[in-house]
């Protein structure tokens, strides 16, 4: 289920253009009233939805890796666009006819870019299913428990960002364990499905219009996993405990990384407190790829987001940057996985690198090529003397060195947050303070 564009008519672009020039002018109005106008000249609202609005879509997540488009504008233009879907499944409701069964689609835990799935949800509709569209970040526990309650025939999985793999694969393996069969779809689970398949989906779809040409043939009927079955069983490069590791000590990581990048690159000591913020945050972020990569045992996940960051940030504004992301990439590959630090470390001079498998540059991101071999990064800095002075910092710049996928910048996961504040003992009068001159324990006060 993602936004992949296709080819259109000339007809369809100036429908294409019209939606975009409303959705960068925040017309909401405007938008609408275009997309009926495309309804009743005869095109048909699958096509609307897919070949109109998606495209649209796709192209809000250009500009905004792009840097020519704010978070800000992102959001409304999203919003635009899911509002102008809800109008159009009430403009003209599809003809009455025999249900085909019941669908759940949702977004996995931690995924917030739900627009992927509300195509699909609209599109299946379309097609004469009944859908339970559960939206964006949907926890594994509450799925389950509307499974139980609705008994649906499969479960659409919708997922963009890879980072989000291992939420996704607690997602299906619980969804299997009550015998519902899980179709899956997202840049997340790569543009040929490897990923899919890795984590034991059911189905994958590279789209909306082929998730339901594959659901009108049937889903695979499922078998729950043997009894005490674990999802780390499928995957058992995870036994050596390198996932666990990097996972659980990523707020340490990302400090001394921090550190060590200051005294290699002197320049960011004179960070504002802002840009430090910032610069942790995607530290943070690359700590959460190399956690990934490890987790589907993949070196090209972690390396081919590196390459994406390369070319979505702007190293005008920080001139270090590419050396910064070599360096990091190197310490933290060395730390955790001598297989990703020696694997990814390629001469500088190969061909120009190709998008990681499971990155696009949409918000919620489209089909992409098939990825080229491994992208090539320059080494790291080798040992030896000490390096020469580094170049004196140019004016402060307000943003971080590498530009996040789109949504992530606003739901961080759980290596950005800060562990949970220890509890002192609890005071034995229950929390209720003493009054003055009254002891805080009146059974003290009776004994003799």
């Amino acid at each position: 289920m993602t936004l992949s564009p296709a080819p259109m008519t000339e007809s369809l672009a100036g429908y294409v253009d019209h939606l975009w020039d409303a959705v960068v002018a925040v017309d909401e109005h405007t938008a609408v009233r275009g997309v009926f106008d495309a309804v009743d000249a005869g095109v048909p609202p699958e096509d609307v939805l897919l070949d109109i609005i998606a495209p649209v879509q796709h192209r809000v997540g250009e500009h905004w890796a792009a840097n020519r488009m704010t978070v800000a504008q992102e959001h409304a233009a999203t919003a635009i666009n899911d509002r102008v879907i809800a109008a159009l499944a009430h403009h003209r409701p599809p003809a009455a006819a025999a249900e085909r069964g019941r669908i759940t689609v949702a977004c996995v835990d931690g995924e917030w870019h739900a627009l992927p799935a509300r195509l699909l949800a609209e599109v299946l509709r379309l097609r004469g299913w009944r859908v339970d569209f559960l939206g964006a970040q949907v926890p594994a526990p509450h799925l389950i428990a509307h499974l139980h309650r609705t008994g649906p025939q499969a479960v659409g999985l919708s997922s963009s960002i890879a980072t989000r793999l291992p939420t996704a694969h607690a997602a299906i393996t619980a969804c299997q364990a009550v015998a519902v069969p899980v179709l899956v779809g997202g840049a997340a689970f790569g543009p040929d499905g490897r990923y899919a398949r890795l984590l034991g989906a059911d189905a994958w779809a590279p789209d909306a219009r082929t998730a339901a040409d594959f659901l009108s043939h049937g889903m695979p009927d499922t078998r729950p996993p043997a009894l005490g079955h674990q999802p780390v069983d499928d995957l058992p490069h995870l036994s050596d405990q390198e996932y666990s590791l990097v996972a659980r000590t990523a707020p340490q990581l990302v400090k001394e990384t921090l550190t060590q990048l200051e005294e290699r690159f002197p320049a960011l000591r004179d960070y504002s407190e802002r840009q430090r913020q910032h610069t942790a945050e995607d530290l943070a972020h690359i700590t959460d790829f190399l956690a990934t990569a490890l987790y589907t045992d993949d070196d090209e996940l972690f390396t081919g987001f590196l390459t994406w960051t390369g070319r979505s940030s702007r190293p005008a504004e920080f001139p270090p940057t590419h050396c910064t992301r070599r360096w990091t990439h190197s310490r933290l590959s060395s730390r955790t996985s001598p297989g990703l630090g020696a694997s990814s470390a390629m001469p500088a001079a190969a061909s120009t690198p190709a998008p990681g498998p499971a990155l696009a540059p949409a918000p919620a991101p489209g089909s992409t090529p098939a990825p080229a071999p491994a992208p090539a990064l320059a080494p790291g800095p080798t040992p030896g003397p000490t390096p020469a002075p580094a170049p004196a910092p140019d004016p402060p710049y307000d943003r971080a060195p590498v530009r996040r996928p789109q949504g992530h910048h606003r739901h961080p996961g759980p290596a950005h947050r800060p562990p949970p504040p220890l509890r002192g003992p609890r005071p034995h009068h229950r929390g209720r303070a003493a009054r003055p001159g009254r002891p805080a324990d009146r059974r003290a006060a009776r004994s003799p």
